[in-house]
């Protein structure tokens, strides 16, 4: 089992990077966030996750061991597979999706392509008394966390990718809670760029 692997950025593409290691290339399918910041030529680091099939090897890395281990738990549901899981982690920050669990909020996941209204309450059930959600974060996205779902639809409807409305949105102030300013002030923020 291959749990870690650092190295050189050697190829990027839409869903992976190769990292060389010395002279060996791994291939691994990394989140959305990570494409973002990666660069060719440059050292990156990953916590791995190994997926057997009978027709092939995969690994999937993860800037975190959290993130891996929510992936491990979300793949380990019926009917989740590693593609679904990567598509699941790219709809929100990490602390709101455990939040969306363990507070039984299935219209986040239901977004995900593949996942229906069944599946998501399985991963509900499964999973909500796997995860522990700080009260910080409780607190923290209580009033936001559906706001911002809402929010990053509407950016997404203007054309902006997920991974660009998140990162606007994060530095969007918290005490704004209605949807439609906070998309004026994440607009603001991506007309900065």
């Amino acid at each position: 089992m291959i749990s870690y692997v650092s190295g050189i950025i050697k190829v990027i593409t839409k869903r992976s990077v190769v990292l060389e290691t010395n002279g060996v290339g791994y291939e691994i399918y990394v989140l959305p966030l990570v494409l973002e910041k990666a660069k060719s030529g440059e050292e990156l680091s990953l916590f791995t996750h190994m997926h057997v099939r009978e027709d092939a090897m995969e690994l999937y890395g993860f800037a975190d061991m959290e993130q891996r281990i929510f992936f491990q738990d979300l793949i380990s549901v019926s009917g989740v597979g590693p593609k679904s899981a990567v598509t699941i982690m790219s709809l929100a920050p990490l602390p709101d999706l455990k939040k969306a669990i363990v507070q039984e909020d299935a219209s986040l996941l239901t977004k995900v392509s593949g996942i229906g209204k069944k599946t998501a309450e399985r991963l509900i059930l499964e999973l909500r008394n796997k995860l522990t959600v700080s009260e910080e974060d409780k607190i923290d996205s209580s009033s936001a966390g559906t706001s911002d779902s809402q929010s990053i639809d509407g950016l997404i409807s203007l054309g902006y990718s997920a991974g660009e409305a998140r990162e606007a949105l994060r530095q969007v102030d918290k005490d704004i809670t209605e949807v439609k300013d906070r998309i004026k002030a994440a607009l603001k923020m991506l007309g900065k760029k």
